[in-house]
Order: structure tokens, then C-alpha cells, then sequence
């Protein structure tokens, strides 16, 4: 389910810094998408932290209970917490594939991993890059 924190944008003589109140936490970008995007995965990575801890995530301030200065941007992040773990998932999984016998064999004997092999032919076929997960 997809949620939609609050952010503060303020901007710095190089960055873009971002308050996220409802996590009490900051991030920064070089420019306001980054910035956005930057304040996404920081909302996402404290959301996986509490749900790991078992803590409740926090609902939501009102846009309008927002505090900022006058130079201040305040906007909305949305994130869907599944899918960023999802997505964010780094451990590996078993996987049962079936090769004949004499392919096995051949990349056994010359040393091939078979699964870093596997895994870059599926995201060449996916079309995955690393930036794009």
C-alpha cells in the first residue's frame, strides 16, 4: 500500500537538503528530483528499519501541520513499503534449474559459475541494469 510522507526542501549553497519530520531524518540532493528521490529511499530504508524492529511506521503529519522557513518547499513522497523491499531485497535465493548433463559437466570443467552466468543472462533478458531495479 502506497503512503505519502511530507518533506521539507531547503536550499543550501550546493545541495538541496530534505527533512523528513515524520522520521526525524535528512537527506540531499544536487537538484530537487534527486532530492525527491533521495528522501524516497531514506523513507523507505527507515520503514524496513521499523518494520524489522517491529515498530509501527508512522502515520503520515498533515501537510498543513508541516512546519518550514519561508524559503522552505514542503512536498509529498509517496512509497510503497512491499515494493521497496522488494526491490531493495539483496539476498540470493535458491533456485533448482535443469541443464543437460554434458553442459553441466563443460562448465563445471572450465570453471564457470553457473548462477553469476544465470543471473546475467536474466537481466539481459529483463532488460535490468543495476540503476533500474
Amino acid at each position: 500500500m502506497k503512503t505519502a510522507y511530507p518533506i521539507v526542501m531547503s536550499k543550501d549553497e550546493k545541495y538541496i537538503v530534505v527533512y523528513i519530520p515524520d522520521f526525524d531524518i535528512y537527506s540531499q540532493g544536487k537538484d530537487y528530483a534527486e532530492a525527491i528521490e533521495m528522501a524516497r529511499d531514506a523513507i523507505g530504508l527507515m520503514g524496513i528499519d521499523y518494520e524489522d524492529d517491529g515498530k509501527a511506521l508512522p502515520k503520515p503529519t498533515e501537510i498543513s501541520d508541516v512546519k518550514c522557513g519561508a524559503d522552505d518547499i514542503i512536498s509529498l513522497v509517496d512509497i510503497d513499503f512491499a515494493e521497496y523491499r522488494r526491490k531493495n531485497d539483496m539476498r540470493s535465493v535458491r533456485r533448482n534449474v535443469t541443464l543437460p548433463a554434458w553442459l553441466d559437466y563443460a562448465a563445471e570443467k572450465s570453471g564457470i559459475n553457473v548462477s553469476a552466468v544465470l543471473q546475467r543472462a536474466l537481466k539481459e533478458e529483463l532488460n535490468i541494469t543495476e540503476t533500474s531495479k
